[in-house]
Protein backbone atom coordinates (compact mmCIF):
# COMPACT_ATOMS: atom_id res chain seq x y z
CA UNK A 1 0.00 0.00 0.00
CA UNK A 2 1.23 3.76 -0.97
CA UNK A 3 0.14 7.07 1.16
CA UNK A 4 0.43 10.22 -0.39
CA UNK A 5 1.70 13.42 1.27
CA UNK A 6 -0.45 16.40 0.39
CA UNK A 7 1.75 18.54 3.00
CA UNK A 8 4.74 19.76 4.64
CA UNK A 9 3.27 17.31 7.28
CA UNK A 10 4.60 13.48 6.79
CA UNK A 11 1.69 10.76 6.59
CA UNK A 12 2.22 7.40 7.66
CA UNK A 13 -0.07 4.71 6.76
CA UNK A 14 -1.34 1.66 7.94
CA UNK A 15 1.57 0.96 10.09
CA UNK A 16 -0.17 0.95 13.33
CA UNK A 17 -3.34 -0.45 13.64
CA UNK A 18 -5.95 1.08 15.74
CA UNK A 19 -7.99 -0.84 17.44
CA UNK A 20 -11.22 -2.58 16.33
CA UNK A 21 -14.81 -2.25 17.63
CA UNK A 22 -16.23 -4.16 19.37
CA UNK A 23 -17.45 -7.20 17.03
CA UNK A 24 -15.39 -6.34 14.15
CA UNK A 25 -12.26 -8.67 12.97
CA UNK A 26 -9.50 -6.45 13.35
CA UNK A 27 -7.16 -5.62 9.56
CA UNK A 28 -4.29 -7.70 9.47
CA UNK A 29 -0.69 -6.23 7.37
CA UNK A 30 1.78 -8.79 7.97
CA UNK A 31 5.15 -7.51 9.14
CA UNK A 32 6.69 -8.07 5.65
CA UNK A 33 3.68 -6.23 3.54
CA UNK A 34 5.49 -3.44 1.50
CA UNK A 35 6.49 -0.13 2.58
CA UNK A 36 4.68 2.66 2.24
CA UNK A 37 6.66 5.75 0.08
CA UNK A 38 4.58 8.96 0.55
CA UNK A 39 4.63 11.42 -2.36
CA UNK A 40 5.29 14.69 -1.61
CA UNK A 41 2.60 17.09 -3.25
CA UNK A 42 2.44 20.52 -1.40
CA UNK A 43 1.78 22.53 -3.99
CA UNK A 44 -1.60 22.33 -6.05
CA UNK A 45 -0.57 22.11 -9.30
CA UNK A 46 1.26 19.41 -8.07
CA UNK A 47 -1.43 17.39 -6.22
CA UNK A 48 -3.30 18.43 -9.70
CA UNK A 49 -0.22 16.33 -12.11
CA UNK A 50 -0.08 13.40 -9.23
CA UNK A 51 -4.11 12.92 -9.70
CA UNK A 52 -4.15 13.36 -13.55
CA UNK A 53 -1.11 10.73 -13.70
CA UNK A 54 -2.90 7.90 -11.12
CA UNK A 55 -6.25 8.92 -13.04
CA UNK A 56 -5.59 4.99 -15.77
CA UNK A 57 -4.23 3.47 -12.56
CA UNK A 58 -7.60 4.40 -10.54
CA UNK A 59 -9.81 3.70 -13.40
CA UNK A 60 -8.32 0.22 -13.83
CA UNK A 61 -8.91 -0.15 -9.89
CA UNK A 62 -12.77 1.24 -10.22
CA UNK A 63 -13.34 -1.51 -13.20
CA UNK A 64 -11.66 -4.23 -11.47
CA UNK A 65 -13.85 -3.47 -8.15
CA UNK A 66 -17.30 -5.39 -8.67
CA UNK A 67 -15.28 -8.63 -8.32
CA UNK A 68 -13.33 -7.37 -5.73
CA UNK A 69 -16.23 -5.58 -3.96
CA UNK A 70 -18.34 -9.87 -4.78
CA UNK A 71 -15.01 -11.64 -3.08
CA UNK A 72 -15.17 -9.57 -0.58
CA UNK A 73 -19.47 -10.19 0.35
CA UNK A 74 -18.52 -14.00 -0.07
CA UNK A 75 -15.81 -13.81 2.78
CA UNK A 76 -12.36 -13.59 1.85
CA UNK A 77 -9.87 -16.06 3.38
CA UNK A 78 -8.54 -15.82 6.97
CA UNK A 79 -6.23 -13.24 7.44
CA UNK A 80 -6.93 -11.87 4.50
CA UNK A 81 -8.01 -7.93 4.40
CA UNK A 82 -9.15 -5.56 1.86
CA UNK A 83 -8.36 -2.05 2.20
CA UNK A 84 -9.73 0.90 -0.28
CA UNK A 85 -8.26 4.24 -1.22
CA UNK A 86 -10.04 7.20 -1.60
CA UNK A 87 -10.25 10.74 -0.90
CA UNK A 88 -11.47 12.52 2.58
CA UNK A 89 -11.83 16.51 2.31
CA UNK A 90 -12.42 18.69 4.98
CA UNK A 91 -14.78 21.76 5.28
CA UNK A 92 -11.49 24.06 4.30
CA UNK A 93 -11.32 22.49 1.02
CA UNK A 94 -7.95 20.36 1.83
CA UNK A 95 -7.76 16.83 0.33
CA UNK A 96 -6.03 13.60 1.74
CA UNK A 97 -5.55 10.39 0.21
CA UNK A 98 -5.78 7.27 3.11
CA UNK A 99 -6.96 3.86 3.17
CA UNK A 100 -9.81 2.58 4.86
CA UNK A 101 -9.99 -0.96 6.08
CA UNK A 102 -13.22 -2.48 4.81
CA UNK A 103 -15.72 -3.55 7.37
CA UNK A 104 -18.43 -4.08 5.28
CA UNK A 105 -20.29 -2.94 1.76
CA UNK A 106 -24.26 -1.82 1.80
CA UNK A 107 -25.28 -1.49 -1.25
CA UNK A 108 -22.87 1.25 -3.05
CA UNK A 109 -21.45 2.60 0.37
CA UNK A 110 -18.46 0.85 1.62
CA UNK A 111 -17.95 1.11 5.44
CA UNK A 112 -15.03 1.00 7.35
CA UNK A 113 -11.95 2.63 9.38
CA UNK A 114 -9.40 5.58 8.25
CA UNK A 115 -6.69 3.38 8.14
CA UNK A 116 -3.60 6.32 7.75
CA UNK A 117 -2.32 8.53 10.18
CA UNK A 118 -3.89 11.90 9.32
CA UNK A 119 -1.41 14.90 8.22
CA UNK A 120 -3.46 17.31 6.75
CA UNK A 121 -7.16 17.22 6.32
CA UNK A 122 -8.72 18.30 10.15
CA UNK A 123 -12.05 16.36 11.35
CA UNK A 124 -10.30 12.91 10.81
CA UNK A 125 -8.26 10.24 12.68
CA UNK A 126 -6.47 6.97 12.10
CA UNK A 127 -9.20 4.23 13.57
CA UNK A 128 -12.29 6.59 12.48
CA UNK A 129 -15.16 4.91 11.63
CA UNK A 130 -15.94 6.28 7.90
CA UNK A 131 -18.20 5.58 4.99
CA UNK A 132 -18.12 6.51 1.45
CA UNK A 133 -19.94 5.73 -1.98
CA UNK A 134 -17.96 3.35 -4.22
CA UNK A 135 -17.72 6.05 -6.82
CA UNK A 136 -15.00 7.83 -4.42
CA UNK A 137 -12.85 4.69 -4.35
CA UNK A 138 -9.58 5.31 -5.63
CA UNK A 139 -7.61 2.18 -5.43
CA UNK A 140 -8.46 -1.07 -3.63
CA UNK A 141 -6.00 -3.33 -2.26
CA UNK A 142 -6.32 -7.04 -0.59
CA UNK A 143 -3.80 -7.62 2.21
CA UNK A 144 -2.56 -11.26 2.57
CA UNK A 145 -1.22 -12.68 5.40
CA UNK A 146 1.82 -13.99 3.43
CA UNK A 147 3.06 -9.87 3.21
CA UNK A 148 2.07 -9.65 -0.58
CA UNK A 149 -0.85 -7.82 -1.85
CA UNK A 150 -3.49 -7.93 -4.41
CA UNK A 151 -4.17 -5.08 -6.63
CA UNK A 152 -3.17 -1.30 -5.19
CA UNK A 153 -2.66 -0.32 -8.97
CA UNK A 154 -2.22 3.13 -8.12
CA UNK A 155 0.17 2.75 -5.01
CA UNK A 156 2.65 0.44 -7.38
CA UNK A 157 2.74 3.54 -9.96
CA UNK A 158 3.15 5.96 -6.99
CA UNK A 159 6.13 3.86 -6.73
CA UNK A 160 7.92 4.95 -9.72
CA UNK A 161 6.14 8.33 -9.76
CA UNK A 162 8.08 11.77 -8.81
CA UNK A 163 5.30 14.91 -8.57
CA UNK A 164 7.40 17.89 -10.63
CA UNK A 165 9.54 19.80 -8.33
CA UNK A 166 7.41 23.26 -9.70
CA UNK A 167 4.57 24.13 -11.40
CA UNK A 168 6.57 24.60 -14.57
CA UNK A 169 7.61 20.98 -14.57
CA UNK A 170 5.57 17.98 -15.64
CA UNK A 171 5.35 15.05 -12.99
CA UNK A 172 7.57 12.35 -13.89
CA UNK A 173 7.42 8.21 -13.56
CA UNK A 174 10.57 6.31 -13.49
Amino acid sequence: MRCLLLSSTALLCAVAAPRAAAGQRPPELAPNAPKDKPVAAVLECQRAAMYQAIEPYAARARASYPSVRRRFLAGLPPRHTLFVTTRLRDAAGREEQVFVAVDGIRGSVIHGRIWSQIGVVDGFRLGQPYAFPDADLVDWTIARPDGSEEGNLVGKFLDTYAPPASCAEPGRAG
